[in-house]
């Protein structure tokens, strides 16, 4: 199953690009044998537009455009659930012994997501009530993604 990491703006060059490599590498390592792709990143340029309704409308539309249609959409939202790592990781595996193409997983801009993007997602899912920088979501995505794979794979990583 494909594994998408959609995120309005770009991750520079760095520890942060360098760590998110790891973990998107170790992903597609462990997910090779259990039928889960390696994280594919897709990142798109914030909106200009002067107000956050715009720029919330303009990325949505921007990431609809850059997203296969064929996913399901996993958006990452202050208001989603908060599963632990074995259920996240049941659901993804659910999902794919259900044979779904892929999940993408949706960073929205400064602004978050427009309402109407939300709406259309499958699931959204938070990283507890705090407010993280997106550099950091995308890290914390990419371990729960390697992490979910081992605890399918039955690898030892995850201790419950």
């Amino acid at each position: 199953m494909r594994l998408v990491i959609a995120a309005v703006g770009r991750l520079k060059a760095g520890p942060e690009r360098e760590l998110l490599g790891r973990y998107v590498e170790r992903a597609g390592q462990v997910g090779r044998g259990i039928a889960l792709s390696a994280p594919e990143l897709v990142e798109l340029d914030e909106s200009r537009a002067r107000r956050p309704d715009d720029r919330k409308r303009d990325e949505a539309a921007a990431l609809t455009a850059a997203l296969d249609p064929r996913l399901l959409i996993y958006a990452l939202d202050e208001g989603g659930k908060s599963p632990s790592s074995e259920a996240f990781a049941a659901d993804l595996g659910r999902r794919r012994d259900d044979g779904a193409a892929g999940v993408a997983f949706v960073i929205g801009g400064a602004d978050g997501l427009a309402e109407e993007f939300l709406a259309r997602a499958t699931a959204k899912l938070a990283f507890g009530a705090m407010t993280w920088p997106h550099q950091i979501v995308r890290l914390l995505l990419a371990e729960q993604l390697y992490r979910a794979a081992t605890i399918l794979a039955g690898h030892p990583y995850h201790r419950s």
